[in-house]
């Protein structure tokens, strides 16, 4: 795919809104959904990466409540004919088909590879690649085994979203603020995982989430990799402008 001149395709992650609470999300779900609007002018593409809510299960005939801005922002600009595209990620892996159905916007559970203007992009979420990190790796296991998810789908959506959102909660008290210190370089798993994959096929930029640290790292001679940040704290984006990508942050 080559883009038309003057389009852009945009990339952002990670907005967790459902954490800490509703009042804070409301927030930040503003400003997402104002930022969505001010890039429709000239967006090609819009991929988010992962993470758009802190959990997210589709019951058969129920989906969760709240963040009507964003879904109602989001049909708008699928049905202007703006393609977006979505990446679950490890807080929002539960998706079905209500994004495909309702906002005709593809969910992608795996890495997906792209190729824009010549330029090959290698887009995921990032969560369970590269080395290490095995007890999570099990459980995405045991999160994604259609079995599992029909189990808990047996439980009334009230306590089955009031469990899973405390686990969640308690998820994020553990983990803390460890997702925003940079590791260095030789033990960024992700950076790890990009260098993996260049030594068997060449990419030129590798797009991940997850990190919630705003990142780019040369790999190579023509290879970057770059994390997207958050919209918790950090509110930054990539933008392909057809020759390069550029990480940004946005002010409302």
């Amino acid at each position: 795919m080559d883009l038309s001149p003057g389009k852009k395709i945009y990339f952002l992650s990670d907005f967790h809104l459902g954490a800490p609470d509703f009042a804070s999300s409301l927030v930040r779900e503003k400003k997402i959904v104002a930022f969505l609007e001010s890039v429709r002018r000239d967006a090609a593409v819009i991929i988010i990466d992962g993470d758009v809510f802190d959990f997210w299960y589709e019951y058969k005939t129920v989906v969760p409540k709240h963040f009507v801005r964003l879904l109602g922002k989001l049909a708008e600009i699928t049905d202007s004919g703006i393609p977006v595209m979505l990446f679950a990620g490890n807080h929002d892996m539960w998706m079905r088909d209500y994004f495909q159905t309702e906002l005709n916007i593809p969910v992608y559970f795996e890495p997906r590879t792209f190729t824009w203007n010549n330029r090959k992009f290698f887009v995921g979420h990032g969560d369970g690649l590269g080395p290490g990190d095995h007890g999570y790796k099990f459980l995405k296991k045991i999160f994604r085994n259609k079995c599992c998810q029909w189990l808990f789908g047996q439980l009334h959506p009230t306590r089955g979203m009031n469990l899973a959102n405390y686990f969640s909660r308690k998820s994020r008290q553990k983990t803390g603020s460890a997702d925003a210190v940079f590791l260095g370089e030789d033990n960024e798993w992700l950076v790890v995982f990009c260098r993996e994959v260049l030594a068997k096929e060449h990419f030129d930029y590798f797009i991940f989430g997850h990190r919630h640290l705003p990142l780019t790292i040369k790999l190579n001679d023509s290879a970057e990799y770059i994390n997207l940040g958050d919209w918790i704290t950090h509110f930054t984006y990539a933008v392909f402008d057809g020759n390069a990508v550029e990480l940004k942050k946005w002010e409302d």
